[in-house]
């Protein structure tokens, strides 16, 4: 357990009230500050009230599910983004090409036993507390990204960045020119605990390019991509 996790918190999202009791029970044991939350409306509400470091939410569940419910909590400018994981039985790969383009930051399959749950969290939080560089970087003045607020301005246009996406690009924009394999870019940004497929990738660099054009990241086919010096 990492010495940090006091200062943790976990919001635990989920209509199921045995599997929200289960996994309080256990995250709490581990000295995380738990929160829960029965629904999407409920979990939109509850991240703006105590602004949890971590979601874990379900997909499926009635008044707002948790891929909508990730999406309002990304466009929400006011707040400090969590960490999003969707902990849930749907497995297909369209639900979590959907809950990825949502602004998700990993995907777990339930069922999970209660000791690879923790493990997982923390690999998790090990990632984002990884040795930061200076929290601006920029490219002749063009497009700069700023780490605390997963922002990035293109000629002075902020816009907000979902976590992944934006560790992804903060990943090539490291070092201009230079092709990172896909294998790569899968163990610096999702890590070697996290099992997801390179479609994964391709759904981020797909989002990214949406918001920052296509002249920025080039696709080197068969091997990776490569961040373009302007």
């Amino acid at each position: 357990m990492s010495k940090d996790s006091k200062r943790r918190s976990v919001l635990i999202v989920d209509d199921e009230k045995d599997i929200v009791d289960f996994l309080k029970y256990n995250i709490e044991k581990e000295d995380y500050r738990v929160y829960t939350a029965e629904n999407g409306e409920k979990a939109v509400e509850m991240n703006r009230k105590v602004m949890p470091s971590m979601i874990l939410m379900d997909v499926m569940m009635p008044q707002m599910d948790g891929i909508e419910a990730c999406r309002v909590i990304r466009n929400d400018p006011l707040i400090q983004q969590p960490i999003i994981v969707f902990l849930t039985s749907r497995s297909e790969d369209y639900s979590q090409i959907a809950a990825f383009d949502a602004g998700g930051d990993d995907y777990i399959s339930k069922p999970i036993r209660p000791r690879l749950l923790i493990k997982r969290i923390e690999a998790i939080f090990r990632r984002v507390n990884k040795t930061e560089e200076p929290n601006r970087k920029s490219l002749n003045g063009d497009l700069s990204i700023d780490r605390d607020k997963f922002i990035v301005s293109i000629k002075g246009d902020e816009m907000y960045i979902p976590k992944k996406e934006f560790e992804l690009l903060e990943l090539l924009m490291s070092k201009p020119g230079k092709v990172f394999k896909r294998d790569q870019i899968l163990s610096v940004v999702w890590g070697n605990d996290t099992i997801v497929g390179e479609r994964t990738i391709d759904v981020h660099i797909r989002k990214l390019r949406e918001k920052l054009g296509d002249a920025y990241i080039r696709t080197i086919k068969g091997v990776g991509y490569t961040f373009s010096e302007k």
